[in-house]
């Protein structure tokens, strides 16, 4: 992919040294050779809509240039309430450049696109294996490409994603990465082959241990943070139903346990779980949402599985989810995924004292708990060097990646004649068919310095949403409800 779109020196990615400063340092000359490579207003209409977060629009490549073919464009999007298009396009702060300094290539990106590219490269790919996880690189476009994109999909992308935010017509490049739900060959030419593909949202997969947890906030230790908030969705309207799904079940190591929490997400995938055949969404909500109330097991969906695992009528889905479990668990992805999300110590209960000191602001828990920042319970955090307070920050930032990433499995059915293929391969023995498959990371965004308060904020709004949860619940099931009526109950979580 290097030599197909010749801009990897032009932004320090792939290059012999990996230098950042080799961007820094290009010349008017260099960007003038590279004109070609810009995508153009004609050029958009080579790319389909596939989704989108909150940051991010991703669009899969749909024409039949060889140094497309398999890839898909992340796009930044800017909030409609930004009117500068300041969000995610300044560099980093001061602060952040002293938390991440000891890697060269994110503190002299001169835009935070390429820093958190940078952050993907350099931190991630250590951590999660660079066969896992795809970088990109990143090529130049045109105010003309990013408008023409802007309008064909406006139709496409979900009302309240449209209301949010819009693309950044600021935006001088994209990003450029490996479509990871379809298996095109070496040459860039798409095989006729079906590929099932599905995402999965791990979420935090332990309970934290940390002594720095307030005695009020104890339930952390014994209940899932996926499970709490989704108390706090249920009671704001966000979900409709409590999901089955519980991450413990997924990291638990045991395959009756990760098998059990696909049954559950199948149940009730929510924005956590998502099937798609040849790149097409065929299960889960296409619009990101958290309540997936419209998804159903459709014909779309029975005839897709179909096309790749061969079994008897009735049994596809049985077979299905096997298969994702067994994939999942030969992948060894977890492993790899609980250890970067157990980078994160000692909760954000404490990370949140070393965030204070690093941005030079008076503790602010500190000061509503009434606690002493040299004598009192969090003191042991605030008179650590500034070294270890910029590495549990740092960590925990990391974490939150972790927990926040996607999961990407996709399959095809191995033939005879593929003896060659450059894929790992699966047998699912109850059905006695081998299948290709590929196990990648995807949504590795850097967290922005600043979330830590937004984390320490929501974090005590999760817990105590969930605490009041269980003790009305507690005085229903005793029969002294608000009211006395389980009607009262559900409409004030609802």
């Amino acid at each position: 992919m290097a030599g197909q779109f010749g801009l990897d020196n032009q932004f320090g990615c792939n290059t012999p040294d990996g230098n950042m400063m080799n961007f820094l340092s290009g010349t008017a000359q260099r960007c003038t050779k590279r004109m070609a490579e810009v995508l153009q207003e004609k050029d958009a209409d080579e790319w389909a809509y596939r989704g989108e977060g909150a940051v991010n629009l991703v669009l899969a490549y749909c024409g039949s240039s060889p140094r497309f073919v398999g890839k898909v464009l992340r796009i930044q999007k800017v909030s409609n309430k930004v009117s500068k298009y300041e969000n995610h396009h300044s560099a980093l702060t001061k602060d952040e450049r002293l938390l991440w300094g000891k890697f060269e290539g994110i503190v002299a990106a001169r835009t935070r696109e390429i820093a958190e590219q940078m952050y993907v490269q350099k931190v991630m790919c250590p951590l999660l294996g660079s066969e896992h996880v795809d970088a990109g690189i990143r090529i130049l476009v045109s105010r003309e490409f990013l408008k023409a994109v802007e309008h064909k999909v406006l139709l496409q992308r979900p009302a309240w994603r449209v209301d949010a935010a819009k693309v950044n017509p600021l935006c001088d490049s994209v990003l450029v990465i490996a479509d990871h739900s379809i298996f095109p060959s070496v040459r860039g030419i798409l095989k006729e082959d079906f590929c099932l593909s599905v995402e999965i949202k791990p979420k935090g997969g332990f309970l934290p241990t940390s002594d720095f947890i307030a005695e009020e906030n104890a339930v952390k230790k014994r209940i899932t943070r996926f499970k709490m908030h989704q108390a706090l969705k249920l009671r704001d309207g966000v979900i409709s139903q409590i999901s089955k799904y519980d991450p413990l079940d997924l990291f638990s190591g045991s395959k009756d346990g990760v098998q059990n929490a696909f049954k559950s997400l199948f149940l009730t995938p929510q924005n956590n779980f998502r099937v798609f055949l040849n790149g097409s969404l065929i299960f889960g909500g296409m619009d990101g949402a958290a309540d997936c109330v419209s998804y159903t097991v459709d014909q779309a969906f029975q005839d897709g599985i179909k096309r790749v695992i061969v079994a008897k009528d009735g049994m596809h889905s049985k077979y299905f989810l096997e298969l994702v479990t067994e994939t999942v668990i030969k992948s060894g992805l977890l492993n790899l995924l609980l250890e970067v999300q157990k980078l994160d110590a000692i909760d954000i209960e404490g990370a949140i004292h070393a965030y204070y000191d690093l941005v030079s602001l008076p503790c602010v828990i500190c000061r509503q708990k009434g606690e002493n920042k040299l004598s009192g319970r969090y003191s042991p955090i605030h008179l650590m060097s500034k070294h270890e307070k910029l590495k549990v920050v740092r960590d925990y930032l990391i974490s939150a990646t972790g927990k926040d990433l996607s999961m990407m499995i996709s399959f095809r059915p191995r033939k005879s004649m593929d003896v060659e293929s450059p894929h790992r391969s699966v047998l699912l023995k109850s059905i006695n068919q081998t299948f290709d498959y590929k196990a990648s990371f995807i949504d590795l965004d850097m967290k922005p310095l600043k979330k830590m308060e937004y984390y320490y904020e929501l974090d005590q709004k999760i817990v105590s949403c969930y605490v009041q949860m269980v003790k009305d619940d507690e005085e229903i099931q005793n029969g002294v409800g608000i009211d006395g009526s389980l009607n009262s109950y559900i409409a004030k979580w609802k």
